[in-house]
């Protein structure tokens, strides 16, 4: 999993410059898509990198690449910079967003494959992983032709059944579920309060959690996938064993020392 983590030293940049942002509570300024932050420097890095938040840019503090910009900066482009290369810009910052979803979509296939419940379908993740992999070598011009929404549809059959799987194993106790599962797909939660609710195992898929208060609840074996944590309360939260839950959805959350954490995952700087 180490090169599905972001590497800033080995990259251009690209989230800086080849993404779009607009001016809200999460960025101070509007800034369009292929064109440079203006606190981006020269040497590719962030001139007010050490004080982001008190900026107005905690939505960069969130930001996950899933290590796609050193892919396409040290791989896809071998190492040749975009910084006065137009044409090279251009398809850069075009191939980018691409490797992003490539690598986001390997990060929940490789997730799902330390899960002991799979097993029926572990040959089958491991496939989808290694031609996913295969799709991550190509051509910025090949990987710009790709139908990515299709794929994504594709593998997201295997997330829905690995998400199954593992509830199902976690709550098996030799006579059928103890519990039916809290389904809470595509919600809107925000602001919601379930403070120390047993939500062990809830299907959060696509769920809008922003400025949800989840403080002391029990989330062990949630599904997080697409889910919207933004200014959600964490603070002593359970979310150990919770399943594809990524480090920019804990990045743009609220949470402190208490929280319980999955191991593929770090605590954010900014908790306390």
């Amino acid at each position: 999993m180490a090169e599905l983590r972001p590497d800033c030293s080995r990259c251009f940049g690209l989230c800086c410059a080849a993404l779009p942002f607009t001016h809200s509570a999460d960025f101070a300024i509007d800034k369009p898509a292929k064109m440079p932050c203006p606190n981006l420097q020269a040497d590719c890095r962030c001139l007010i990198h050490s004080c982001l938040r008190e900026k107005g840019f905690k939505g960069c503090i969130a930001f996950e690449c899933f290590g796609a910009g050193q892919k396409v900066s040290e791989q896809t482009f071998a190492g040749v910079d975009w910084h006065g290369h137009k044409k090279t810009a251009e398809k850069m910052f075009a191939v980018f967003p691409k490797m992003i979803m490539l690598h986001e979509l390997l990060w929940y296939l490789n997730e799902a494959l330390i899960h002991p419940a799979v097993g029926p379908i572990r040959s089958e993740l491991s496939h989808a992983s290694a031609e996913t992999e295969k799709l991550t070598r190509l051509s910025a011009e090949s990987i710009n032709a790709l139908d990515l929404h299709a794929l994504q549809a594709k593998l997201n059959q295997l997330f829905v059944e690995t998400s199954g799987r593992v509830w199902r194993t976690s709550q098996s106790d030799g006579a059928g579920l103890r519990k039916k599962r809290a389904d809470f797909c595509n919600a809107d939660l925000i602001g919601k309060n379930f403070c120390k609710m047993d939500l062990s195992g809830a299907n959060f898929r696509g769920a809008y959690l922003i400025a949800a208060d989840l403080s002391h609840a029990d989330l062990s074996g949630a599904d997080f996938i697409g889910a919207d944590l933004r200014d959600a309360n964490l603070c002593g939260a359970n979310l150990t064993d919770s399943i594809f839950l990524t480090q920019a959805q804990l990045n743009s959350a609220q949470g402190d020392a208490a929280t319980r954490l999955p191991v593929l995952l770090d605590r954010p700087m900014h908790w306390h």
